[in-house]
């Protein structure tokens, strides 16, 4: 796995719109817009679950990732990781947490190593989702070079979604992008 650490940060500079614009694809709909945590749903569908940290860091929040509570600029904790079911890489997370929401009790967040954040997120009776964005992911982009890293065959546009989270008024960023032989894809090639 040290070629996948060395591809750190992979970013996700891309097009993120409206859930409207999911495509009429039951698999993709009922991945892309399930409200609960992916972490435990994937959980539930495997013997062997995991999370393999590719890295993180504090960096400036780029344009194409800021919103209305994360500003361009702000110092921000970058965290990606890739979550496996079964041995077999499912999902690509890439996660924005402000250092100024990293006080008191959400330290711990910036602290998980390879420990899944959603469960952190899931478990906190505080947390709030606020908006979701679905993207379409070109096979020419970062995020699908690193699914050839992982030894899997990228035929087909992958799809993503990111969240806006709140721990009290603590905002935070997760985007997750279904790595190809997802069950997300399950439907693609009928529809």
């Amino acid at each position: 796995m040290a070629s996948l650490h060395s591809q750190f940060p992979i970013g996700l500079n891309v097009n993120w719109v409206s859930t409207v614009d999911t495509p009429d694809v039951p698999s993709l709909q009922d991945w892309l817009l399930d409200a609960s945590s992916l972490t435990a749903r994937l959980q539930r569908q495997c013997q062997n679950f995991r999370v393999e940290l590719l890295g993180q860091r504090v960096e400036p929040c780029q344009a194409h990732e800021a919103n209305a509570k994360i500003q361009q600029g702000e110092q921000v904790l970058v965290r990606e990781v890739v979550l496996f079911c079964d041995h077999q890489p499912t999902v690509f997370a890439r996660s924005l947490l402000p250092l100024a929401s990293l006080t008191g009790p959400q330290q711990q967040l910036a602290e998980l190593g390879e420990r899944p954040l959603g469960q952190v997120l899931f478990n906190d009776p505080n947390l709030r989702r606020d908006i979701v964005e679905i993207a379409e992911i070109a096979p020419s982009l970062r995020v699908c070079e690193l699914a050839a890293l992982l030894d899997l065959q990228v035929t087909h546009s992958l799809w993503g979604r990111r969240s806006l989270f709140y721990i009290g008024d603590k905002p935070l960023m997760v985007a997750e992008v279904f790595l190809p032989g997802s069950a997300a894809y399950e439907n693609l090639m009928k529809s």
